[in-house]
């Protein structure tokens, strides 16, 4: 015979066994949603910023003609990091290029050999932002492959039996050796004014000219196809290169892309082994 006491007992049993499986499901369907919610945001996340990180599309450069060995470097690099996007670039003497930004041509970066090339975009409200100096550069003479003239100094392009091409002097290679020139009271009549550095610098190399003042960058990528002849002038005129986005981008995060690698460990590299000084 069962006593009220045991009834109790088996009545108080049933219902802490069926509370304790209703309070184990509710935690149970708590977790999953709890897991559900943490793993959705966590994707949602992960998706916002990889589609934030992801370029594509064209960024069109126009970069002093000095930069175009280091530049097309750093192109084929960006494009390697940067899968779908590409990098096309419009080489040339600064201030052509300076001018053509500011007569509207479409450009996202602009990398000029000299600030004042690049005031030129910025007096017009053409850039995005303060530009900063990426690089340094230096001239040097450029003679014909073993130097026959026996070119040693500055002083020696005054002579007249050489055939001697300078940079046009609004051109910022032009401008350092008119500076370079100036400072050391020396003056010489070239057979002509080029419009940008590598224009100068194939006239040596097609034996059109005895030699030229450029850059070092320049002389390093000639290779054996001319002689290079420092000179101690040369550092009163060493040019700094500014870079800016412009304001009419057309795509700016690529071209903030583009800025950062040429300023990067990375970016400075390639520009210092191509004969550029750290700025």
């Amino acid at each position: 015979m069962t006593t009220p006491s045991v009834r109790r007992n088996r009545r108080t049993t049933r219902i802490l066994q069926v509370t304790g499986a209703s309070a184990a499901a509710l935690l149970a369907v708590s977790a999953c949603s709890s897991s559900d919610d943490s793993s959705g945001g966590s994707d949602s996340s992960s998706a916002s910023a990889s589609s934030s990180d992801k370029l594509s599309g064209t960024v069109t450069v126009f970069a002093a003609a000095s930069l175009q060995e280091s530049f097309t470097t750093l192109g084929k690099q960006f494009e390697k990091q940067h899968p779908g996007t590409k990098v096309t670039f419009s080489f040339g003497g600064s201030d052509s290029l300076a001018a053509s930004i500011t007569g509207g041509a479409p450009a996202d970066v602009f990398a000029a050999a000299s600030p004042k090339t690049m005031k030129i975009v910025t007096d017009k409200g053409a850039a995005a932002g303060t530009p900063a100096t990426f690089v340094r550069n230096q001239l040097e003479i450029a003679t014909l492959p073993g130097n026959p003239d026996k070119v040693a100094s500055l002083k020696d392009l005054t002579n007249k039996d050489l055939k001697v091409v300078l940079c046009a002097k609004e051109v910022p290679c032009g401008a350092a050796a008119d500076k370079a020139l100036t400072g050391s009271k020396l003056k010489l009549t070239p057979v002509s004014y080029e419009q940008d550095v590598k224009a100068a610098l194939t006239k040596v190399e097609l034996k059109e000219a005895d030699a030229a003042v450029v850059y070092k960058t320049d002389v390093h990528a000639a290779g054996d196809k001319v002689e290079g002849v420092e000179f101690p002038e040369s550092t009163q005129a060493i040019n700094d290169y500014p870079i800016a986005q412009l304001k009419d981008s057309k795509n700016s995060a690529a071209a903030k892309a583009f800025i950062a690698l040429v300023r990067s460990a990375e970016g400075q590299k390639v520009l210092t082994s191509a004969g550029f000084l750290k700025p």
